[in-house]
């Protein structure tokens, strides 16, 4: 027969494991998003990659024309590697638009598939577009291995409107959505009608906003882009059907085209994100660090 102080003892020990265990058991949540991670660079301690599927190197070029040109490396004066100003730790520092690119390659860092493609791509911005950034469409992210209207996933602030807008560009083969060009694609009702609008978006000078581009079944027929902004849904489009054809070797994850600002935490992920993962991605505390413990 337990006595009452061993009764109470006992319920004690007992109470006080299952705490331990609901507060050391993992989120299967995190375990995902881990799992699904391809590509991911901190610009904590410099600008080569924290995790890469493929080429871990950033490389700078004169023009998408002179890859046989690229170096290895940050080689744009107006582009500095900073360590203590980014979200988490170390951030690129976008300072002037001038000629040239940095970029990472898609190779591996991407799960490019041809029959059916999902994936999301997650970074942080601190500027204000209506005062930082010159003339001009400004592209903080671009993928592609040709340009921007041709199977391509971007986004971007407008060049006219005040406030700048901000857009989400999911477009597929151009010779499929735009067989018979006239004129610039940029003004081409076609393509216009692709793209997702976010008006006055929420970014601020000294504050950071995240930016998701979330896709998923790109070449099948039911096509389907979404775009977050510090973890809530701001634009979808749907029924995608337009085909994205990539020479793989040529395709590249392109940074701030024309941007000026902080820039930080680039991940990308071979699934498209459910709102719960996009929620934990938002709210970690150390940045994608966390999942890599």
């Amino acid at each position: 027969m337990l006595t009452p102080t061993t009764r109470f003892r006992f319920l004690a020990t007992f109470l006080s494991i299952l705490i331990f265990s609901s507060c050391t058991e993992k989120d299967p949540t995190k375990d995902n998003l881990k799992a699904a991670l391809t590509f991911y660079s901190s610009f904590d301690k410099s600008v080569e990659a924290d995790f890469a599927l493929g080429d871990k190197h950033l490389y700078t070029v004169p023009n998408r024309q002179a890859r046989d040109s690229a170096q290895v490396g940050l080689h744009k004066p107006d582009i500095k590697h900073v360590t203590a100003q980014g979200k988490f730790g170390g951030a690129l520092l976008f300072t002037d638009k001038s000629p040239g690119n940095i970029y990472y390659s898609s190779t591996k860092n991407i799960s490019y598939s041809e029959t059916d493609w999902s994936g999301a791509v997650s970074f942080w911005l601190s500027l204000d577009p209506n005062t930082d950034l010159k003339p001009g469409y400004c592209d903080p992210i671009q993928i592609t291995d040709v340009s921007y209207n041709d199977a391509a996933i971007w986004v971007d602030f407008t060049k006219d409107d005040t406030p700048r807008n901000f857009r989400l560009g999911v477009i597929g083969d151009r010779n499929s959505w735009n067989p018979n060009p006239e004129g610039p694609d940029n003004s081409n009702p076609n393509f216009i009608k692709q793209l997702p609008v976010v008006e006055n978006p929420p970014f601020e000078k000294g504050r950071w906003t995240h930016v998701l581009i979330n896709f998923s079944n790109l070449n099948t027929k039911n096509g389907k882009a979404e775009l977050y902004l510090d973890g809530k849904l701001k634009g979808t489009r749907s029924d995608i059907t337009d085909p994205f054809t990539w020479d793989l070797e040529k395709s590249n994850i392109y940074l701030g085209l024309s941007y000026i600002g902080l820039y930080d935490e680039l991940s990308i992920y071979n699934k498209i994100l459910s709102e719960k993962e996009i929620a934990i991605l938002y709210n970690l505390e150390n940045g994608v660090h966390s999942l890599l413990k």
